[in-house]
């Protein structure tokens, strides 16, 4: 069928159902179900025989903003948290694993750069981390506790401190979505380039293994917790650059909503990770297994919620479970 054609066998059904959902004009819950059934049905033979059409264009916003006037005043159950973190996100984040493996390519890249740039210049790592952070950890080395930085502070201030700066930390690397991927890309890259010259840092004065069994105990999750937050930023660069069949403000209202999805289930992981670093990190001397149970465990969760759990999810019963 031609466009025309078809545009003009439905076009008074479209109007129609637009002045129903978009301007609350009365009708009954079966004739909305009814009207966003044949919607989505003409969205996608649309999207078959008309892409990148205007008729795609309208259809497609059509349907976007009647799902949110059908949904907007859907009751919550009482556990809407729980059914969040436990089944809702996960089962939605599947389809971001590679923009997730991007996120973490990017910033493997720079830590990879950052770490040779520490090795071949002696004064890389006082440009990247400061002079003052540099002669107070010489100081600590010297004394035989390298990493005595994190002994420092009250237990409560260290773990508030750090939670709400990696919270802020994860929601710049979003923000910086709006002036597309090259933003978060910065923001990942940047943390990367710090990280590499920090780890190197300590191999160069010999100290890496008592330095690193104690970083990773807080900073497994906390590391892998930022590139999912650049995961997000990159999700909401990604809808301005590539929209689709989407116009482009219909796929950033899209992209940014989602990446706030993603950066909103790493909440409670900076908490766990701003924990571990308030209340365990400064103790330096416990067992060496102990640290590296600790350091897995933190690994596998993040492993299991992220990556296993949503293909888990998606793949329940030997079939794909629709998203909504």
């Amino acid at each position: 069928m031609r466009e025309a054609a078809f545009v003009k066998q439905n076009k008074e059904k479209w109007i129609a159902f637009e002045k129903a959902i978009l301007n609350g004009s009365s009708t009954s819950p079966d004739e909305l179900a009814d009207g966003y059934i044949q919607l989505t049905n003409d969205l996608a033979y649309a999207q078959t025989y008309y892409a990148e059409s205007k008729t795609l264009l309208y259809l497609n916003s059509l349907a976007s903003q009647a799902h949110q006037r059908i949904y907007k005043n859907k009751k919550e159950s009482r556990n809407r948290i729980i059914e969040f973190w436990g089944y809702e996100f996960p089962l939605f984040f599947k389809q971001y694993h590679k923009t997730l493996f991007t996120a973490f390519l990017i910033f493997a890249v720079a830590t990879s750069i950052g770490s040779l740039s520490a090795l071949n210049d002696g004064s890389f790592v006082r440009l990247i981390l400061g002079d003052a952070y540099v002669n107070l950890t010489l100081e600590n080395i010297a004394k035989g506790e390298p990493t005595a930085i994190y002994k420092s502070g009250s237990e409560v201030g260290t773990f508030l401190g750090i939670t709400i700066n990696n919270i802020r930390v994860a929601l710049i690397a979003f923000a910086f979505g709006v002036i597309t991927s090259i933003g978060t890309a910065y923001v990942l890259f940047s943390n990367g380039i710090m990280l590499g010259a920090f780890v190197t840092f300590f191999y160069t004065k010999g100290v890496f293994f008592e330095a690193n069994r104690q970083i990773w105990l807080h900073g497994t999750i906390e590391i892998s917790v930022i590139i999912i937050a650049g995961c997000a930023g990159l999700i909401m660069g990604n809808s301005i650059l590539f929209p689709k069949t989407f116009s482009r403000r219909v796929s950033f209202m899209k992209g940014a909503k989602d990446g706030l999805k993603v950066v909103v289930s790493t909440i409670p992981f900076f908490i766990i990770a701003g924990f571990i670093e308030g209340f365990i990190t400064r103790y330096a001397d416990m067992p060496d297994w102990l640290a590296f149970l600790i350091i897995g465990g933190s690994l596998a969760l993040i492993v299991f919620y992220y990556i296993i759990y949503p293909i888990t999810l998606n793949t329940l019963d030997g079939k794909q479970i629709p998203r909504t």
